[in-house]
Order: C-alpha cells, then structure tokens, then sequence
C-alpha cells in the first residue's frame, strides 16, 4: 500500500525545478518534471532535447514514459506532474491521452505555452494549478537564455 508522505505541492515543484537544474547544467533548456502518484514520486525527468537530438524530449514527455512504465500502463489518471514551465501544445496533447490527473506548473510560457490555445487541450477531467514557484521556475530560464546571448555575442 502507498501511502501519502505528505509533501506539498511547492515542495514537489521544487523536485521539478531541481530536475531543470541538472538540464542547465547539461546545456538543455532547463524545465524539469516530477510524476507523482500516491504521495511518491514516480518519475523524474528534464529536457533531454539537445542530448538526444530528438525535438520531442521535453522534460514532460519524459517523465510520462517513465510515469507509464512505472505503473505498467499508459493511464496517469491517478498522478500529478509537476513542471517547471507550462507544458506546450504537444507535451498538453500527450498529457490529454496519458488522461493526467492534474497539473501543476510554475511559470506561464506566454510564447509557447499550450494556454494561449485555450485549456481545452487537457483531458476535461484535468485539474491545473499554476504558478507555485513561479519566480524560482522563470528565474532559472531567465538565466540560461541570458547566458546563451552572452556566449553568442561573445562576452564571455
């Protein structure tokens, strides 16, 4: 029996922004995931784009495989993720047939972001919060695309 270890949700968000941690440090867009179901964690994962050169590793849909073959099916009804940044149009379209329980998610991605669509592109069950740690989530991506600019316009 699993039983709930009483974490919250900001506590989890940080295992999420502690996972786009190892991707800064990996040169990947730093968005990092965390699965939870019956108060554990599941699954971890982060952006995995550049090392696996494959345009749909993001960080969520990583940790949905990983979430699927923990709990040897592909229905996530009963678990939260946990991302750093608002998931995009194709990582929403996976969680929508994954039918994910819920979401929570720190900063908003006001140009890819799957919201800028509309919320219909969650399974209608789906609950979503965001915003929880939002700033630390934002800051981090803040950083690497400052870092990226500096290193193109050669200042470093």
């Amino acid at each position: 029996m699993i039983v709930d270890t009483g974490r919250t949700d900001d506590q989890y968000m940080m295992e999420a922004i502690n996972e786009a941690g190892i991707a800064f440090s990996a040169g990947e867009v730093p968005v990092g995931a965390v699965i939870v179901c019956g108060g554990h964690i599941i699954a971890r994962a982060h952006n995995l784009t550049e090392t696996l050169r494959d345009v749909t590793a993001h960080a969520e849909m990583q940790a949905i495989t990983a979430a699927a073959n923990h709990l040897g099916g592909k229905y996530l009804d009963q678990c939260t993720l946990y991302v750093s940044l608002e998931p995009c149009v194709m990582c929403a379209g996976a969680l929508y047939w994954a039918q994910i329980g819920r979401v929570v998610y720190g900063a908003t991605d006001d140009k890819r972001g799957y919201t800028l669509t509309g919320d219909h592109l969650l399974h209608p069950k789906t609950k979503v919060d965001k915003g929880i740690r939002a700033e630390e989530s934002s800051g981090i991506l803040k950083e690497f695309f400052r870092n990226k600019r500096r290193n193109k316009n050669g200042m470093l």
